[in-house]
């Protein structure tokens, strides 16, 4: 029998520039931000995003779909038939099935993301681009010189930023509204295979790979469903404020069960962060934690 109540939580600090993009203002292509009570501006890399590059490095079959309704106003949704026994993308991230004159079809996530917020204000800079190589190129082959460059701007930032994904392990390969109950194997296989695309995941964007690998990583398995460290993992001066994470940890039941991980120099406190929070690589974290869900598996 599952023990109810089991989840997954981990806060992950990554290193990227211009990760997400908005609306267009004009030529000038507008990063995602929030402003916050300090009147600054943060980046910010969407739930949505992160949540389509996992989706695509799995490596799993995607489920299928469908367009359901008439005319103009057809949405968009998984195929009725889809079950999370054949995607696990609908195991994951759950789905929203409706069909007319009948009742909607509803799982809610069981993998939950929050948005990657810069750790660092947005201070303004932008990328001016043309494309002079090709204006030449088409200058030269028809020589017709009155052809100009397209000219734009983007908004850019490098920055640290901060995420947090929690995993409720109890309700992970069931589905009530088929009946449908993987067998525990499954169950591991599936978030194993999730924990090792959060280990290298990448977003590519406008010709770039960005790498969204864990430069810091803290959580585990609790009885408690929180994302425990969402709020309290900072980064600020390069350095990760050990002080808001021991406030947390004082809680025994968040202690006994957390680990971190850390890729040491990635910040210019990481003999601290060594020291203070014992602290392992990334990959051991990676291995501690797929044998904690292992373990819960197994002996449910």
């Amino acid at each position: 029998m599952i023990q109810d109540n089991m989840g997954l939580t981990v806060t992950i600090v990554f290193q990227a520039s211009s990760a997400n993009y908005g609306e267009s203002l004009g030529n000038v292509a507008s990063l995602k931000k929030l402003t916050r009570g300090d009147g600054q501006q943060y980046s910010y890399i969407s739930r949505q995003a992160i949540r389509y590059n996992i989706v695509q490095q799995l490596g799993e079959k995607e489920a299928t779909l469908e367009a359901e309704g008439s005319g103009d106003k057809k949405v968009i949704q998984f195929a009725k038939d889809a079950s999370i026994k054949d995607f696990p993308e609908i195991d994951f991230f759950g789905y929203m099935k409706t069909e007319k004159k009948t009742n909607s079809s509803i799982r809610s996530a069981r993998v939950r993301l929050s948005n990657a917020i810069s750790q660092e204000p947005y201070e303004g800079d932008t990328d001016f681009l043309t494309n002079m190589a090709l204006a030449q190129r088409i200058r030269k082959a028809t020589g017709d010189n009155t052809i100009h460059n397209s000219i734009a701007q983007s908004e850019i930032q490098h920055s640290y930023y901060v995420y947090t994904l929690t995993i409720d392990l109890d309700q992970i390969g069931i589905d009530d509204n088929d009946g449908t109950n993987l067998d525990a194997s499954e169950k591991n296989r599936r978030v194993a295979k999730l924990l090792d695309v959060i280990q290298y995941l990448y977003r590519d964007i406008r010709g770039r790979r960005e790498d969204l690998k864990p430069l810091f990583i803290i959580g585990g398995v609790y009885d408690i469903k929180n994302p425990v460290f969402e709020n309290a993992v900072k980064v600020k001066d390069a350095k990760i404020d050990i002080e808001s994470i021991q406030s947390v940890l004082d809680d025994p039941r968040v202690k006994d069960n957390t680990n971190i991980g850390f890729v040491n120099g990635a910040f210019d406190n990481s003999q601290e962060i060594k020291n203070k929070l014992n602290a392992v690589t990334v990959a051991k974290f990676m291995i501690d934690l797929k044998k904690k869900v292992a373990e819960y598996y197994e002996g449910n």
